[in-house]
């Protein structure tokens, strides 16, 4: 029998669809919260030594802004995702656990950036967490449309695969980079801004016929 046949629909069985769902939001809740604990000041500062103790932290707020918008974004592509879901099986659900799993990882190795960014392992230790959330973002994704779980269309995917692929790269050519140069490589990640993933998925959709499920 195929996952398919056996997997569980999403109509006919709400309650247990939104638990998963809800239990996903909650990481993501927790996950973006606890990114504000490595943001501190000194205790009993004077006026004169408040803004100067803020500025010390402008590498945990830079590491802070990166991650917020970050898990932000994830948090988008994993809602847009489950809005898809047809159906639901315990490998759909483990890959979810899996991919939440790094995502709840960010606010740590956020603070490690803020901290160590100028080292070679702090920038990389950041740049393996996002590239890992991606990476397994794209394996579910496809998992589950080879399974015949998502509706998602073949333009829908193709556009997914190839944004995912596009984030997930730049993190990973970032590590290489860090080991030598580990400010060069955090610049690296403003390309992320210039994302031409949309324009290749358009190119692509008029060479490319339909994806196989």
């Amino acid at each position: 029998m195929s996952r398919e046949a056996k997997a569980k629909q999403r109509e006919g069985n709400e309650i247990e669809f939104s638990r998963i769902v809800a239990f996903s939001d909650g990481v993501f809740a927790i996950a973006i919260t606890l990114l504000v604990l490595s943001l501190h000041l000194p205790r009993h500062l004077q006026d004169g030594e408040i803004a100067n103790a803020i500025w010390e932290q402008h590498e945990h707020f830079l590491a802070y802004g990166i991650s917020f918008a970050v898990i932000g974004r994830f948090w988008v592509v994993h809602h847009r995702f489950f809005g898809e879901v047809i159906a639901f099986d315990g490998r759909l659900i483990g890959l979810n656990i899996l991919y939440l799993g790094f995502v709840v990882l960010i606010p740590f190795s956020s603070e490690v950036l803020g901290e160590y960014g100028s080292k070679s392992a702090g920038v990389v230790v950041y740049a393996i967490n996002l590239s890992a959330v991606v990476l397994i973002g794209m394996l579910m994704t496809v998992d589950a449309r080879r399974a015949g779980l998502t509706s998602i269309d073949d333009a829908t995917l193709r556009e997914s695969l190839i944004r995912s692929g596009y984030i997930a790269g730049v993190f990973l050519l970032s590590i290489p980079v860090a080991v030598f140069a580990p400010s060069a490589a955090t610049y690296m990640w403003l390309i992320l801004f210039l994302d031409p993933s949309a324009r290749i998925a358009h190119h692509r959709a008029k060479a490319a016929g339909p994806i196989d499920p």
